[in-house]
């Protein structure tokens, strides 16, 4: 079944063809602009200097990231791999929600790989994050297995959080969520960026949302804080264009995310490049982590499917708006077609990158549908509440008997 609904979604033709100007803003999201600026080395792991295009980025109050830095082929190769990893995870997802074997929430990212791949490819693990509920991308990327992602996904003992915390709650090192509570991330964000400061590591923090969450309080006065003390931490606004089924335009008096910070500095970068992704990344840890203090930042993408998986996604738009995102701007076809143009790779090696993905992401799935649930004990439910070692004597359940003794045998 998995197969034939991923099968069904096959990827879309290379990307030439501009935004629809429905969509057009000044920072473009053309997913195939950046050129090749010298020759192409023959060797993987030399590196060679690409120039991204000049509606790459647009800034305020800062000055604009270089459009040109270096990486090898075997980087590129690497990074079109997991935007496919990434990819198929989230429709496997898919297909086993509409089969009824995941239940509850379930955000997914299909169209926005660019972000969470692009981000972890501009740090290191030391670096943190923390983003809202569409979280899968992240959690892998950072270093969690998706096996794990999905067998969380279906509620099982091997998931990420032990499948008990479902799609909305995934944590590995360095990754504080996956959290649920619309923009409540962003201030615990900030306190990320406070102990790194504070225990004097030169780590930033990259605290996500999107744009349906851009308008809380709770956003304004982590700004606030973060400025006050300098924090290294980068606000970042992954804007979709829709905070559920409400447009920016529509939720927003003013789309400009990346000015939203008033006296923090912004960066407003084509989420749908994971180069250009990459590059803004890299520039905003360096910036924050070398005493300037905090960055906003709006990356500038796109989601092809609803919300979340109740949400068909076309009663607020047409089907023609997110053909057309998805034919001519798609991060993973825009990646493609620079590194065939650019002769990085032949047709055959990204059919062999492709068949690798596929192949891992799917004995992955198949495991985590063959793991077991957890056990229907007390034990398990109450174990995960207190660090081990720290728990109270006894806590409470839901009546007298439902009592759990945490040191009886």
């Amino acid at each position: 079944m998995l197969n034939r609904s991923i099968r069904a979604a096959r990827f879309v033709a290379p990307l030439r063809s501009p935004v629809h100007a429905g969509l057009r803003r000044s920072v473009t999201t053309n997913a195939a602009s950046a050129d090749i600026k010298h020759h192409l080395p023959t060797e993987d792991d030399k590196g060679f200097t690409i120039k991204l295009s000049d509606a790459s980025f647009e800034t305020y109050n800062l000055t604009t990231p270089s459009l040109e830095f270096d990486v090898t082929k075997k980087q590129l190769k690497q990074i079109y791999k997991d935007m496919v990893c990434v990819r198929r995870m989230e429709m496997a997802a898919d297909a086993l929600y509409k089969a009824k074997e995941i239940r509850g929430f379930c955000h997914l990212s299909i169209g926005q790989e660019a972000v969470a791949v692009g981000m972890e490819h501009a740090i290191t693990s030391d670096d943190n994050i923390i983003t809202a509920y569409r979280c899968h991308g992240f959690a892998y990327m950072r270093g969690g297995t998706i096996k794990s992602i999905i067998a969380e996904l279906l509620g099982r003992r091997t998931g990420i959080a032990y499948g008990k915390g479902g799609s909305m709650h995934m944590f590995t090192k360095g990754f504080f969520g996956g959290n649920g509570i619309v923009g409540a991330q962003v201030p615990v964000g900030a306190g990320i960026g406070f102990a790194m400061k504070y225990m004097e590591r030169p780590n930033t923090t990259f605290a996500l949302y999107g744009d349906g969450a851009s308008n809380q309080g709770q956003v304004f006065e982590a700004y606030n804080m973060a400025k006050l003390w300098n924090l290294p931490v980068v606000f970042g606004c992954e804007n979709n264009q829709y905070g559920m089924g409400t447009s920016a335009e529509r939720s927003s008096a003013t789309t400009e995310y990346y000015k939203r910070g008033q006296y923090i500095p912004g960066l407003k970068v084509n989420g749908m490049d994971v180069l250009a992704v990459m590059q803004a990344c890299a520039f905003a840890k360096e910036y924050t982590t070398s005493g300037k203090g905090p960055l906003v930042m709006e990356f500038v993408t796109y989601r092809y499917g609803g919300h979340s998986m109740s949400d068909p996604g076309t009663t607020y738009r047409t089907r023609e708006e997110v053909n057309r995102m998805r034919s001519t701007n798609d991060p993973i076809e825009g990646l493609k077609t620079k590194l065939l143009d650019w002769g990085v790779i032949d047709e055959e090696g990204i059919k062999a990158i492709e068949k690798e993905a596929r192949t891992f992401v799917d004995q992955e799935v198949l495991e985590a549908e063959q793991s077991p649930v957890p056990d229907n004990v007390p034990k398990v439910l109450f174990e995960d509440i207190y660090v081990a070692g720290s728990e109270p004597e006894w806590m409470r359940g839901r009546t007298l008997e439902e009592t759990f003794y945490y040191n009886k045998k």
